[in-house]
């Protein structure tokens, strides 16, 4: 079973997307670590180096769009029933960066209609301005126990914190994607540490578990320090790559940006959007939710 889901994956892997576009998901095993506030300066760190950011966003509250101030009216669920536009529902929150806000319909895909479907594919591959990036933020209450986007993505970003309940979710959650899924790599993008060799040493400690066990490779992301002016930053809700561009922390997201930029490309090809979805409408309707949980 685990081996047909793995199959699963790898097929939505190479199908996924425009040839040019990066996919990268970020996920934690628990609320707190900052996982929203890194993707939402990630992605006005890559739009300053000239890319075009699409922020696939499943969250409802502390979503991506509230952090840069901006108000989520409707989700994709409206466009999948005809009720809205793509375009009525994409919120362009900065030059280029737009958030695409997915909470409602991500949760449904499983009992998605033929009709509903067909909408689905026919709005999102419609879609103009093909993004250099795309992002993907992750709700930590997923009915799978983990998003099905997750398994898409070019890559997984864990985010975890310098404290031992994050560490230990963090592992649990790795522990369950590679298990369910047979997913065996994953980057660790380390939050809210004093330095460097704080995050090197936690990413150290998680990885080494992970791979005597036989679980997955994980590769170091990077790390944001504690900064007084990322936190300020988030209270005015702009990024802090913009608001303090010599603020450790924004040294620390724009580093992350290119480092992302240069990530090895995957060694399989990618196809159409269209295919994607579809791909992704089928692993949502016959994903046994139990087995990802154990």
């Amino acid at each position: 079973m685990a081996e047909m889901r793995g199959d699963q994956a790898a097929g939505l892997r190479r199908l996924f997307g425009r040839e040019q576009s990066r996919i990268v998901t970020f996920t934690a095993g628990s609320a707190g670590v900052g996982k929203s506030i890194s993707v939402a300066n990630l992605a006005s760190a890559l739009a300053r180096q000239g890319k075009e950011v699409l922020v696939l966003d499943e969250n409802t509250e502390g979503n991506v769009a509230s952090l840069y101030g901006a108000t989520v009216k409707y989700d994709l669920h409206h466009v999948i029933n005809r009720e809205k536009y793509l375009a009525d529902v994409l919120l362009t929150v900065a030059p280029g960066v737009r958030i695409l806000p997915a909470a409602r319909a991500v949760k449904k895909l499983g009992k998605l209609n033929a009709i509903q479907q067909e909408t689905l594919l026919e709005s999102i591959c419609a879609m103009d301005r093909p993004a250099d990036v795309i992002l993907v933020d992750t709700s930590l209450d997923h009915p799978l126990g983990f998003s099905p986007l997750g398994l898409a993505a070019h890559d997984t970003v864990v985010v975890i914190s310098a404290t031992g309940a994050s560490i230990t979710e963090a592992y649990a959650l790795i522990k369950k994607v590679s298990l369910g899924y047979s997913r065996k790599n994953f980057r660790i993008l380390v939050n809210k540490v004093r330095g460097p060799d704080e995050a090197e040493a936690i990413h150290g400690n998680i990885a080494q578990v992970t791979r005597s066990r036989g679980l997955a490779w994980l590769d170091y992301a990077g790390y944001v320090p504690l900064d007084e002016h990322l936190r300020q930053a988030s209270r005015l809700c702009q990024p802090v790559v913009g608001l303090f561009p010599d603020a450790p922390a924004a040294k620390a997201f724009r580093a992350l940006a290119t480092s992302l930029l240069n990530w090895p490309s995957p060694d399989y090809e990618t196809g159409g959007l269209e295919q994607f979805v579809q791909q992704l409408l089928h692993l949502s309707q016959h994903t046994d939710p139990i087995a990802i949980r154990a």
